[in-house]
């Protein structure tokens, strides 16, 4: 009798469970009239869109060049160092060209643009990006000596290539700017909030930042597409180079004005900062305090602090002893 009853309800369990994929036809119909009525987002055509992981993999490929040997399992030395390069500099041309052409491709589609060649542009500007992977290797030299030099803690350079997440979001930031730099639509952004994904470290790949750039701990740090950050500037985690709100009207009007602060050379900024606004300037060589909260511009060789609070301390009977 159990046994009956326990194929009785097996039976049972399958009719609900057919029952209830019946209902899913319906369900695809509403879906499908959901992406013909325009009130969602969506990428229905047989163009593909640019791909994600495949943005992923060319931030990879490009950080087997810049840094070459250590994000690789084979060896790389003296005797096949140019074989090597050649292997991966062809890969990432590649790779970035097809990805570039992907994005070019579905921005003139999307927008209904003139038809602008886009296989041939993607290849020009892949190029284009190769160019500059010596000039970008020596500028990422100066950012590894800036970590060393700005951080007790680092024992060697290995160590900050290897395992420093400011490094490794300034990398991303610096391969994803130069192709900002180059008007290539969608990359950029793909490539650098990955790295804000990662990190905890937000550089807009619009913002121009000098060498020798180092982001100690580095989580919460926000920096803002139009900010101007000159040479030799340390920052510290959850410093923000933002802009000041508005109205929800205003902001088709700000997309292309100055709307983050400018850092000029030298200047180190301490956890917690925030400094907000397109007209704020803080002059070469000025120390922005932890915590401090600026809209206005600060001259050179300033330093800019909180008062010292008033703590409270208790001792164990419960009596209050209060210090400045």
């Amino acid at each position: 009798m159990e046994d009956l009853a326990r194929v009785d309800q097996c039976k049972a369990e399958v009719a609900a469970s057919d029952h209830r994929r019946e209902e899913i036809p319906g369900i695809v119909d509403e879906l499908v009239l959901s992406c013909r009525t325009g009130g969602c987002f969506d990428h229905i055509s047989p163009e593909p869109i640019p791909s994600r992981e495949a943005t992923i993999g060319v931030i990879e490929k490009a950080r087997r060049i810049l840094y070459p040997g250590y994000f690789i399992r084979s060896r790389v030395d003296s005797i096949n160092l140019a074989y090597y390069f050649g292997q991966e500099a062809t890969a990432l041309f590649e790779a970035l060209a097809e990805q570039i052409t992907l994005s070019i491709r579905h921005e003139c589609l999307r927008y209904s643009q003139p038809c602008t060649h886009c296989e041939q542009r993607g290849q020009e500007a892949a190029i284009d990006f190769m160019r500059e992977l010596p000039r970008l290797r020596s500028m990422l030299a100066t950012d590894v000596r800036a970590a060393y030099q700005g951080d007790p803690a680092a024992k060697g350079f290995d160590e900050i290539i290897f395992s420093y997440p400011g490094l490794f979001a300034i990398t991303v930031y610096r391969i994803a700017h130069r192709l900002h730099e180059q008007g290539i639509p969608l990359l950029p952004r793909i490539m650098s909030e990955y790295a804000h994904s990662m990190t905890g470290i937000d550089i807009h790949p619009g913002a121009h930042i000098g060498d020798s750039f180092f982001i100690d701990h580095g989580t919460g740090v926000v920096i803002g597409e139009t900010c101007e950050i000159g040479k030799r500037v340390r920052i510290y985690q959850s410093v923000t180079l933002g802009a000041l709100s508005v109205q929800r009207e205003e902001v088709e009007g700000l997309r292309n004005r100055k709307r983050h602060p400018t850092i000029e050379d030298d200047v180190i900024i301490y956890s917690g900062a925030t400094i907000l606004g397109g007209d704020t300037v803080i002059g070469a060589r000025s120390v922005i305090g932890g915590n401090v909260w600026l809209t206005e511009s600060v001259p050179p060789d300033t330093q800019v602090y909180m008062k010292k609070p008033e703590l409270v301390f208790k001792n164990t009977s419960s009596v209050a002893v209060e210090r400045a």
